[in-house]
Order: C-alpha cells, then sequence, then structure tokens
C-alpha cells in the first residue's frame, strides 16, 4: 500500500507551562481576600489576637492556593507527558514507515524486445537508437484486421502466425535471462509476474508461454503471483522483502486489441530482495515507486519529490528521465514538474519512448525500466521513470540508480 507521509498525524500540541507572574499575582489575590474576609466576617476578639489573625488570614490562602498550584503542577506534568507519548509513538511510525519505504529491490537481469531491435543486433545498438530517438513507428498492417495504422512491431510479416510470432518473443525474452538463472541453484523459487496486452485469447497465449517455458531449460520452479505493473512491485516490497525467491516480471504488448499508436514490446525483469539475494551481482536498484493520487501537476510534484526522497538522492543526480504510457495530460504535468524540481538532464536526457513506438501499454514501466538498467549497464548515472496505465490513474514514478563501487568490490 502507498505510504503517505503527508498524512501522517502532527507532532502533539504542547501545554503551556504555569505562568509564575500569574500565579504571584493569585497568590497576592488570595492573601488580598484572605485579609479582607478575616476583617469582615472574623470575630471582633480575633483583633486582638494576631497569631491567630494572621493565621486565618493568609494561612487558609495560602493553603489554598498550595493545593491549587500542586493541582496545576500535577495537570501540566500530565499533559506534557501524553504529548511525549504521542511523539516518541509519532517519531517509531514515522521511522518504521521510513525504512519501509526505501526498501529497493536489486536488478539482476533485463530483456529487452522493441521494434527498433534486429534479432541479431547487441543490445547497446538498441539502446544508443531509443537515447537518439529513433522513430520506429510507422504506418503498416495490423495483425488483428489487417488495417494500415501506424503502430510498431516486433515483426513486420502481418501474415505470419501470431503464435510463432510470440512464442519467438518469449524464448528469446528466456533465453536472454537464461544465462544469469543458470549461476543459481536449481531449488531457487522464483515469482513469476506475468504482465500480457494482447488482442489472442487467454487460453491461446498461456499455451504459447507453457511452450516457451518448458523448452527454455531454465530448472528453478516458478510461482505465479497477482498483480500488475509497479503496484505489483509497490506490494512485492511491502509484503515479501524478506522473501528468498527472486521476482522474474515477463510484460508483453503484443497485437493489441485496438493497435493504433501502439507498440509491440517484450521485457524481462529478474528482481532479487536485497535482504535475501547474496549469490548475483546486481545491475543497479529499483527504489519504491510513487503514484500520483490524481493526474493533476501537483500529485506529481509530490510523487517525485517523494520517489526520489526514498533513495535519498539529490535530484540534480539524476542524469536521464524515461517517458512510457504518458498521454497529452500526462505530459504536460511532468513538464511541470521538471520545471519545479531541478534535474541534471538535457534534451538528449529526456527519452520518450512513447514518441519513438507508440504507447507500450502495460509493458510501459517495465520497458522504462529496462532500457534505464541497460543505460546503467553501459556506465550512465542515475535514472528516473515515468509511466502510466490507465487514463484515469495518476502516473508511476520511481528512480533507478548504478550500484555503488563499495558494493561492487564486496560482491
Amino acid at each position: 500500500m502507498p505510504i503517505r507521509l503527508d498524512k501522517m498525524p502532527p507532532p502533539a500540541v504542547r501545554p503551556q507551562p504555569p505562568q509564575f507572574l500569574i500565579w504571584m499575582g493569585l497568590l497576592l489575590l488570595c492573601c488580598l481576600l484572605g485579609v479582607g474576609g478575616t476583617l469582615l466576617f472574623g470575630d471582633e476578639t480575633l483583633s486582638q489576637r494576631p497569631s491567630d489573625f494572621w493565621s486565618l488570614a493568609l494561612g487558609i490562602p495560602i493553603l489554598g492556593w498550595c493545593v491549587l498550584g500542586f493541582g496545576r503542577v500535577l495537570l501540566y506534568a500530565g499533559e506534557q507527558g501524553a504529548a511525549d507519548g504521542w511523539d516518541n509513538a509519532r517519531e517509531e511510525d514515522l521511522s518504521r514507515k521510513m525504512r519501509q519505504g526505501r526498501r529497493s529491490q536489486q536488478v539482476l537481469g533485463v530483456s529487452v524486445q522493441t521494434a527498433l531491435e534486429e534479432p541479431a543486433d547487441d543490445p547497446e545498438i538498441q539502446l544508443d537508437a531509443l537515447l537518439s530517438g529513433t522513430t520506429a513507428l510507422r504506418s503498416q498492417a495490423s495483425r488483428v484486421d489487417g488495417a494500415t495504422l501506424r503502430h510498431s512491431c516486433l515483426s513486420c510479416d502481418a501474415d505470419e502466425n501470431p503464435e510463432e510470432i510470440l512464442l519467438s518473443i518469449w524464448a528469446q525474452t528466456l533465453a536472454d535471462l537464461a544465462p544469469t538463472l543458470a549461476q543459481l541453484p536449481a531449488d531457487q523459487p522464483l515469482a513469476l509476474l506475468l504482465d500480457v496486452d494482447t488482442a489472442l485469447p487467454e487460453h491461446q497465449w498461456r499455451r504459447v508461454w507453457r511452450q516457451a517455458w518448458r523448452e527454455s531449460g531454465i530448472r528453478q520452479p516458478a510461482t505465479p503471483v497477482e498483480g500488475r505493473g509497479l503496484a505489483a512491485l509497490d506490494h512485492w516490497l511491502d509484503q515479501r522483502i524478506g522473501d528468498r525467491a527472486l521476482l522474474l516480471v515477463l510484460a508483453v504488448q503484443f497485437a493489441p486489441q485496438q493497435p493504433d499508436g501502439t507498440a509491440e514490446v517484450a521485457v524481462g525483469l529478474l528482481f532479487g530482495n536485497r535482504l535475501t539475494q547474496a549469490t548475483l551481482s546486481p545491475i543497479a536498484f529499483l527504489h519504491r515507486p510513487e503514484q500520483a493520487r490524481e493526474p493533476t501537476s501537483d500529485d506529481l510534484l509530490y510523487a517525485t519529490r517523494q520517489a526520489i526522497g526514498w533513495v535519498p538522492l539529490e535530484s540534480r543526480s539524476v542524469e536521464q528521465v524515461w517517458r512510457a504510457g504518458v498521454d497529452a495530460r500526462g505530459a504536460g504535468a511532468i513538464a511541470g514538474v521538471m520545471s519545479e524540481i531541478p534535474m541534471s538532464v538535457n534534451r538528449p536526457g529526456l527519452c520518450n519512448l512513447d514518441a519513438m513506438l507508440g504507447h507500450p501499454g502495460c509493458a510501459s514501466p517495465w520497458l522504462a525500466v529496462a532500457a534505464g538498467t541497460q543505460a546503467i549497464r553501459c556506465g550512465a548515472g542515475s535514472q528516473f521513470i515515468y509511466s502510466g496505465g490507465a487514463a484515469a490513474a495518476g502516473l508511476w514514478g520511481t528512480v533507478l540508480i548504478p550500484v555503488s563501487p563499495l558494493l561492487k568490490q564486496a560482491s
């Protein structure tokens, strides 16, 4: 669940200590009233007994003043203790939420397939194309109904069997991740998150998926997990941060139902928990994502600041910003946020994946994370990622940072 530090209850209101001048004035008033009352209502012979007179005129008022003062001190001490207890509990809750919010995942393996990649290409060639703003969007026949629409495809042959194309896509993704998984023991559990958007019936693409998994040669057992997008990662950080299992994310948008303006992409990411995974050296660290509650600039500004705060990281340390799955309204909100938060990003550092490839759909966050990871692998610094999904939901922001040299030496 989201950790909202802005919703933390405020510190306790501290009680006002007893005011010395007020209580001295009250003592004087009590003495005056005591003397006056004794003179008015006292026995006539009382004036002939000075000790009794002053005992009655001043003793009783002073005693009453002392009782009231003691009660006031007890009340102040009680209120102060209650405030201390509230603030201590608040501090413990804040500290717990900060520790929880600063959880992150190791990025252990990455695979990216877009229309900018050729089968024999080195991954750096595709990354260079993305960083240079190369456009893959073009008018071509749709796999769904054959209509000519502007979109990008992983295979340009619209007449090829979609199941065979999807099988080859998943086979390539698993082949990219297999060398990393081969370094792990066979009993290493995997939690599998499949994020798929396709016009193919579910039973059909699941059959293709099972075939690709069988033929991959991956030995580790995989258990499916529920969820989609960065919300699933956010839940994982909350609920399974101490889990021995690695999180394997496979996201594919292939032959979507409404292909106009979309991108066919396939992404594979292998995540590890920092508390339990020490076998593999991480490529980067993905920190807790933050979602804007509403699709507004103010909410996105808060989410961006909080995502950077979880690292913690100076905003000027961000070298590149990736955008994926962002509509026009979201693009305007991002522009407003970047004018408020200083980042060391020049124009080439603003990587608009939607403009280059088309809308990646459910694969939007994973595509941006994978591209940022490959950039870090090639020597880049910290990356910031904006990604979207449903039009009514707010954008997600998250930070991807390189592994520090000290951690590399330790591993």
